[in-house]
C-alpha cells in the first residue's frame, strides 16, 4: 500500500478501503465534517466530529494538530471536499474525502455507532427547496402571479449553490432547533482533543 504522498495529493477514498487503513494505521484520523446531531445519529466509530463552520473558522490550528494520513467525512462528500480545500490552504495537501460519506461506510459494512435517527441535513435542504417551488407555484396561481418570483429564487439559490460548492439553506438549516445536539462541539471539546499528529510518523507507517 502506497503512503499518501504530494504526487498524490487529493484522492477519493473508498469505504472498503478506510476499513483496512482503519485496522494497519494507528496514525489514521477520520474528521466528520457533519453537524453533530447528524454525527449523534450515526458515525464511523472512532473518528472526530468537527463541524464544518468550526473547521473553517480554525482551519490553522486543526491542521497542526494532523499527520499525513488524514480522511474527511460527510453525508455524501461535497462538505468533505470543502473541507479538504480549506486544509489545502494551511498546508494539509494529503487529505482524503471518503466516497459515499458515513453512509455508504456503513453501507459497506464499516464500524458505526448509531443513536437517535434524524434526517441529514442535505435530505432536509432537498425537502425545504422542493417545498418552497411547490408553494411558488401554487401561490402563483392561485394568489399573485408575482408569487412565482419565489420559485425562481430559489432557482437561482440551487444553481449558485452548485457553482459555489456552498449551500445557505443547509447552513441556514444547521442552526435550526431540531438540527443541535445536546453537546455541540466547540474549539476546546473538538479540536484541541485531537491527538496531535506528525507527518513524519503517517509517512513512516
Amino acid at each position: 500500500m502506497t503512503s499518501p504522498s504530494k504526487a498524490n495529493a487529493v484522492t477519493a477514498l473508498a469505504p472498503e478501503t478506510l476499513q483496512s487503513w482503519i485496522k494497519e494505521h494507528q496514525d489514521l484520523v477520520v474528521i466528520d465534517v457533519r453537524s453533530a446531531a447528524e454525527f449523534e445519529s450515526m458515525h464511523i466509530r472512532g473518528s472526530y466530529n468537527v463541524p464544518l463552520p468550526l473547521l473553517s473558522e480554525q482551519t490553522d490550528e486543526l491542521a497542526a494538530r494532523l499527520g499525513s494520513r488524514v480522511v474527511l467525512v460527510c453525508q455524501s462528500g461535497v462538505r468533505a471536499e470543502q473541507a479538504r480545500q480549506r486544509l489545502a490552504t494551511s498546508g494539509i495537501d494529503t487529505a482524503y474525502v471518503l466516497t459515499g460519506g458515513a453512509p455508504g461506510f456503513a453501507a459497506a459494512g464499516g464500524d458505526v455507532v448509531k443513536g437517535k435517527d434524524r434526517w441529514d441535513l442535505e435530505r432536509q435542504v432537498r425537502l425545504a427547496a422542493g417545498s418552497l417551488v411547490m408553494l411558488g407555484l401554487a401561490g402563483g396561481k392561485f394568489v399573485s402571479p408575482k408569487v412565482r418570483m419565489l420559485a425562481g429564487a430559489i432557482g437561482t439559490g440551487l444553481t449558485f449553490s452548485a457553482a459555489t460548492n456552498t449551500c445557505a439553506m443547509g447552513k441556514a438549516l444547521s442552526a435550526m432547533p431540531w438540527n443541535k445536539a445536546a453537546k455541540e462541539p466547540t474549539r476546546e471539546s473538538a479540536i484541541l482533543q485531537l491527538p496531535v499528529q506528525t507527518a513524519e510518523k503517517g509517512a513512516a507507517a
